[in-house]
């Protein structure tokens, strides 16, 4: 086994994988099977695992450290009656077009219909 270290040219992180290689019968041919081990930190040049899949730590919340539910619940309320607002703006200018297309479909017909007859 071999510590494989790869450059992710979108991040500009470097990765470290551990390389396991193994006779693959079907292909006739050696094959390699790379686990993520961590990334490299560019200062100290050391592998800090990861758990592979890009996420963060999450907040810690204390046993004892109660939430408050009304003050999230007043936030999701605000949160909600924003997204309704949003929502029926939409369906207005979703009419709207709708109603636009009815009448340049509309329109079309009655051109085409007049380019049929100047045939």
């Amino acid at each position: 086994m071999a510590i494989i270290k790869q450059y992710d040219k979108r991040s500009g992180i470097t990765y470290a994988y551990e390389s396991h290689s193994y006779w693959d019968k079907e292909k006739k041919m050696t094959r390699a099977k790379r686990t993520l081990v961590g990334r490299i930190n560019t200062d100290t040049g050391e592998i800090v695992p990861t758990d592979g899949r890009g996420k963060k730590d999450k907040a810690k919340v204390s046993p004892t450290e109660e939430l408050d539910y009304k003050k999230l619940y007043g936030a999701l309320e605000k949160k909600y009656a924003g997204l309704e607002t949003l929502n029926e703006a939409l369906r207005r200018e979703n009419n709207a077009l709708g109603t636009l297309n009815k009448a340049l479909r509309r329109e079309n017909k009655e051109l085409k219909e007049k380019a049929t007859r100047v045939q």
